[in-house]
């Protein structure tokens, strides 16, 4: 099988270049690996840096610059550039172990699929942080499953394109990604591959390491941005709401309201309030620090997982309040 992996970046050099040598480690045959970088207006060197390691890749490498148009526009645009049988996505902030494409291509060999997704994890080396917001996008206590990581889901899965592939067919079948999100278009990209009846495995060895933003700030603009792209795809097709969905959006009410009445009521009912919190955060901070065996999670998962929540749900409500233009 020949991959084809494409990575659309936009500013991201060196992160780029890590996942680049990432690549060129792999224990499958060079001659079958093909990347396809398509440049999405960055300026910040991205061009000359590629251009400059290009002579130490094993695998052949295609360079496309376009016009900042989104990561929908650069991921299509690497589909048609691309000639490999099997199209993989990955995002430019993840790396992948040595045995990354040999995993898919045994797994294909065992079992074929038209598509599939993985999981993303925290590498060892990451810090405390990026631990704590890996944890806090990946564990079945706080995402319900969503990225399918435990092999238990609340709700349906899709593959997402920090790690999914497809089939060259499935692609001439269903053509490329929309262009409209800045957020969420894998989501609906995936949600057209199930459409079509292809065949769609979720591949829990073929893990990619992911890290993400590197500030609580960031962190918090890109879960805004997936609360508000979450409104969006409802507004394309209802089943891409789910229950699940709404939890962000319910907790912050909830905990807003219920301190609002604490505060008004005072008392017990504030304590009331501040001890059940503080159980709930412990609990979160104990399960995260055992997980990712990082102390500091105790306090950085809490963290995380409230920026989370709060951000995502405010998206939700303010998308919802924006309204269809």
């Amino acid at each position: 099988m020949k991959f084809s992996i494409i990575l659309a970046t936009y500013n991201r050099k060196e992160d780029l270049l890590t996942l680049l040598r990432s690549l060129s480690v792999q224990d499958y045959e060079p001659e079958k690996i093909e990347v396809v970088v398509v440049d999405d207006g960055s300026t910040d060197g991205t061009g000359d840096a590629v251009t400059a390691l290009r002579p130490d890749l094993p695998f052949h490498i295609i360079y496309q610059n376009q016009v900042n148009s989104g990561p929908g526009v650069a991921r299509s645009k690497g589909m048609e550039k691309a000639t490999g049988d099997m199209f993989l996505f990955i995002d430019t902030d993840c790396t992948v172990p040595p045995g990354y494409l040999s995993t898919i291509a045994r797994e294909h060999k065992k079992s074929p699929f038209d598509a599939f997704g993985g999981p993303d994890t925290a590498d060892i080396h990451f810090s405390a942080w990026d631990k704590a917001v890996s944890f806090t996008l990946t564990s079945f206590l706080t995402t319900g499953g969503l990225r399918g990581a435990s092999g238990k889901k609340l709700a349906r899965y899709y593959p997402r394109s920090f790690n999914m592939g497809l089939k060259r067919h499935v692609y001439e079948k269903i053509g490329g990604f929309g262009s409209i999100f800045q957020y969420g278009e894998d989501i609906e990209y995936s949600h057209r591959i199930l459409q079509s009846g292809a065949v769609v495995r979720f591949l829990p060895d073929a893990v990619v390491y992911h890290k993400r933003r590197s500030s609580p700030y960031a962190f918090a603009r890109q879960v805004y941005r997936m609360g508000k792209a979450r409104i969006q795809l409802w507004r394309i097709d209802r089943s891409l709401l789910e229950p699940l969905h709404t939890i962000p959006l319910v907790a912050t009410f909830t905990a807003l309201i219920w301190l609002l009445l604490a505060i008004v009521a005072g008392g017990v009912a504030a304590l009331s309030f501040t001890i059940i919190l503080l159980i709930g955060v412990l609990g979160i901070g104990v399960i995260g620090a055992v997980q990712t065996r990082s102390v500091p999670a105790l306090l950085l998962v809490p963290a995380a997982f409230g920026i989370q929540t709060v951000t995502y749900g405010t998206g939700m409500l303010m998308e919802l309040i924006k309204g269809k233009k």
